[in-house]
């Protein structure tokens, strides 16, 4: 593409941009012809959204209004603005801002501004800028009209510029096109646009295409601040060309706008990947800066993840591999520009200090004696790429605080989406290094090992990770101390110690404490209370906007709600938090959420379901060391393969889970996966290894810490039991499972204990326990389950041939009986509700309990089971002694 200007118009010249005029002549034409739509325009600082604006209006043939960003303001000011600039004429304008504050408003306000022309063509710039109140209108509107506006007859084009971390929304028919850097004959045809007067020197001309590397908002930049002699060759060039004041007037808008804590990471991630870009090992590989928050908060929490997770989301750090970089390198530099103080001296000792700005993470930090490699590295840019900077000495000169902090992103990247051990190994590495002269951030970075490892199954390094922990105090060294002891089975120990930490964080307004009290909770087998803390944790961080902490809020309510058995609640926060990891990149957090959809769909049946979670589960979780997914994945298969019949499968497949030892299953999940082992392997003959498991259990629920532990015990108990020992332990598993909740494993319980009856040749008795497993399992939507239950209900004789057991109806409640004779007499749900004062839903709710318990599947065998009953009923009254007889 040659570096003449893209038109034959006078106006606003242009280099570069064939493909976006082309796409701004299209939207002219369809809104001419009556079409209208609208076109998307993102590009980085500088690289001119808005002179592709401007040329745009200038070209227009209609009536083109520009509607400059209008900043952060309140809700409808930027809409105000708009109408504004749309109106022909004030009066119109003020009816147009009515007309937007009804419902729809914008429409119309945009139909009547419209009115006095044939086509019109609105240029709204820096989207991003703009309100969300505003934003929010005008992307409904788009979205109605699929990209017109109603009531102009599409006589509309909307061209609408945006940073490019901004997301656009969805509309249909909409065009996008992304700017970027110019080719170096467009860069050098800009240039000389930029120098009217006269003609750059060639060598000067080449080292400013050179370090600009073809972006035209840092070229004009470099330029304006170059006199007539720099540019002609006579006078010294400054070194570098592209110095800190270019790099704040281009970029400081965008970092200016960023939290503090998001500029700090910004200038961490930096000096880490421009100063390692000549191939040191390693070099380069700093990532998931969760520590990026800097610093610490209130009662000793670690630092947040969300600026790294939200930059990566916006796309101003990349990440690949675990590995995080700038896509626009001059981006980089700009935020270690930005995370220097002012220093007075001359230009030469301003750019000599750029070591001292790489190294300024918190205040008071400092570059090792080396750092003047460093400062020259950084002060350096050669060839067309403005990012080869730095010798690879100059990481290792840096101090060990910056050491260990590049060590700290490190280890957090494999946390996020790499192997776990890897972030484990890191992550120690870091504590060391910072243990000396930040001791907080030492002490953050054990506790994040920990979690690699316990990720990772290896209780030795959650050990040896929470080692030294201690030396915090508060609620912090309570919860080192007692997850210790909890690991090393000394529960007495670790009980007084976790509970403090559920008590007093369980309080706080922070999510990152509310987080560790309920993990602290779940330890202790209080699930109730860990998805209690869980869920405020997740509420307080939408409060306050912590996007990217959501994913792992979510991934451990999902846990809490999945050990509580409640299944539908664990189901939707688990494909919540699905949706934010992979948004953010966080693809371990990812592989749990799928491992807890699998297993949810194992409760519901559903094999496809199961089998396409667990497999996207396990192909992160095999290669990342996921102990803990890939455990909660491969019982999700057994528990299906279990549903359907296929005892031998399941228990072939759960052996490994429940064997102790490095290649066995997750350690805290070990124990929680023997009752089903145990059916699956009494159902396949394996009863030797069936009892060694269940007596390893028994000692486990001695301890307390899992609430339906005992009821499960019983049932195991019955079902290796001989003789008439397993109706003794079957009832004993009912009357515990009624204090522990869990209504899943209860009805397992029961439906264990009807099949037994039923092969003991006692169908009458294994009626009840059937049916009510039956209704559990439909309440659950556990389809598969209920399939099984129904099998077995059929086989007693209680559901054949579409006859009702006269007991059952008994049992039903008054309110049920009721229902019963309302539909059987030819009223609709509706028509029972409105009769008895309920909702339909709650009649529906009652009439699918009620053809689980009478063993029938349809409503219109309702009259045959109530004439039954009234005919039974008459019988028994006619045969009952009246007053008198004798």
């Amino acid at each position: 593409m040659s570096g003449a200007t893209h038109s034959a118009s006078p106006g606003p010249p242009l280099y570069d941009r064939g493909a976006e005029l082309a796409a701004v002549a299209r939207l002219s034409a369809r809104a001419a012809a009556g079409t209208g739509g609208v076109l998307f325009v993102t590009g980085g600082p500088g690289e001119g959204r808005t002179a592709l604006l401007a040329r745009a209006a200038y070209d227009f043939p209609g009536a083109p209004y520009r509607v400059a960003a209008p900043g952060h303001r309140g809700p409808w000011s930027a809409a105000r603005g708009l109408f504004s600039a749309l109106a022909p004429t004030p009066s119109a304008a003020r009816r147009a801002l009515r007309l937007a504050r009804d419902e729809g408003g914008l429409d119309r306000a945009v139909a009547l501004l419209t009115a006095a022309s044939a086509s019109v063509l609105v240029c709204v710039d820096d989207l991003h800028l703009w309100d969300a109140h505003s934003r929010a209108a005008l992307a409904a509107a788009w979205q109605r009209a699929g990209g017109g506006v109603p009531g102009s007859p599409g006589r509309v084009g909307w061209l609408v510029s945006a940073a490019r971390h901004h997301r656009f929304p969805d509309v249909p028919g909409a065009e996008a096109v992304r700017l970027g850097p110019l080719t170096t004959s467009g860069a050098r045809a800009f240039l000389r646009d930029l120098c009217p007067a006269l003609t750059p020197d060639p060598a000067v001309e080449q080292r400013l295409l050179d370090e600009t590397a073809g972006h035209p908002g840092v070229l004009a930049a470099t330029v304006r601040l170059l006199t007539a002699a720099q540019l002609l060759g006579t006078a010294p060039l400054p070194r570098p060309l592209v110095d800190d004041s270019v790099l704040g007037e281009v970029y400081g808008g965008l970092l200016g706008r960023l939290p503090a804590a998001s500029r700090r990471l910004l200038a961490r991630v930096a000096v880490v990947t421009l100063a390692g870009r000549t191939g040191a090992p390693g070099s380069g590989a700093a990532a998931y800066g969760a520590a990026a928050g800097g610093g610490r908060g209130a009662r000793g929490t670690r630092p947040s993840p969300e600026p790294l997770e939200g930059l990566v989301a916006d796309g101003l750090l990349t990440r690949r591999d675990g590995v995080l970089g700038f896509e626009d390198p001059f981006l980089g530099r700009a935020a270690l520009a930005s995370a220097r103080p002012p220093t007075a001296g001359t230009p030469a000792e301003t750019t000599a200090g750029r070591a001292a700005g790489a190294a300024a993470l918190p205040a008071g930090e400092e570059v090792s004696p080396a750092g003047p490699g460093l400062r020259a590295g950084l002060a350096r840019s050669e060839g067309h790429r403005a990012d080869r900077l730095g010798p690879s000495e100059a990481v290792r000169a840096l101090s060990p605080a910056v050491r260990g902090r590049e060590q700290l992103v490190r280890g957090l990247a494999a946390l996020a989406g790499g192997p776990v051990m890897d972030a484990y190994e890191a992550l120690l590495q870091a504590a060391e290094l910072l243990r000396e002269r930040t001791p907080e951030e030492a002490s953050d970075a054990r506790f994040l090992a920990m979690e690699a490892a316990w990720a990772g199954g290896d209780v030795e390094a959650c050990l040896a990770a929470l080692d030294g922990g201690g030396e915090a105090g508060g609620t912090e060294r309570d919860f080192a101390e007692g997850l210790s002891a909890a690991l090393t089975v000394r529960l007495d120990e670790a009980r007084g110690a976790l509970e403090r930490v559920v008590a007093e964080d369980g309080g706080s307004d922070d999510p990152r404490l509310l987080l560790r009290a309920g993990a602290a909770a779940l330890v202790l087998g209080n699930t109730g209370a860990a998805a209690r803390v869980h869920a405020r944790a997740l509420a307080r961080a939408r409060a306050e906007h912590r996007t990217a902490l959501l994913p792992h809020a979510l991934e451990q309510l999902a846990y809490a709600e999945l050990r509580a058995g409640r299944y539908s609640r664990a189901a939707r926060t688990a494909r919540e938090g699905l949706r934010t990891a992979e948004a953010t990149g966080q693809h371990n957090v990812a592989a749990h959420q799928h491992a807890v959809l699998a297993l949810v769909a194992s409760v519901e049946g559903d094999g496809a379901a199961v089998a396409e979670h667990a497999a996207r589960a396990l192909a992160t979780a095999r290669p990342h060391g996921l102990v803990q997914a890939a455990t909660l994945a491969e019982w999700a298969l057994a528990r299906d393969e279990l549903a359907r019949g296929l005892a031998g499968q399941a228990a072939a497949r759960l052996v490994p889970l429940v064997r102790p030892g490095p290649r066995g299953g997750h350690f805290a999940l070990r124990m929680l996966a023997v009752p089903c082992f145990v059916e699956a392997a009494v159902a396949a003959g394996r009863e030797a290894e069936a009892r060694v498991a269940a007596e390893e259990y028994a000692a486990w629920a001695a301890l307390g810490v899992d609430g339906p532990a005992r009821a499960q015990l019983a049932r195991c108990r019955a079902l290796l039991a001989d003789g008439e020992g397993p109706a003794y332990w079957f009832g004993e598993a009912v009357r515990r499972h009624e204090s522990c909740g869990n209504d899943f494993e209860r009805a397992r319980t029961l439906l264990a204990y009807g099949t037994w009856l039923r092969r003991r040749r006692r169908p009458a008795d294994a009626r009840g326990p059937l049916r009510d497993a039956l209704v559990t399992f439909e309440r659950a939507a556990a389809g598969g389950w209920a399939e099984h239950a129904r099998s077995e209900l059929r086989a007693t004789g209680g559901a054949s041939c579409g006859t009702a057991d006269p007991s059952a109806l008994r049992e039903l409640t008054p309110q049920q009986q009721r229902i019963v004779r309302l539909v059987a007499s030819g009223a609709t749900n509706q028509e029972v509700a409105d009769r008895l004062c309920l909702s339909p839903r709650t009649v529906d709710h009652h009439l699918r309990g009620v053809f689980a318990r009478l063993g029938i599947r349809s409503r219109v065998e309702l009259p045959g089971v109530v004439d039954g009953w009234d005919a039974e009923r008459r019988e028994q009254s006619s045969a009952a002694p009246r007053p008198g007889d004798r």
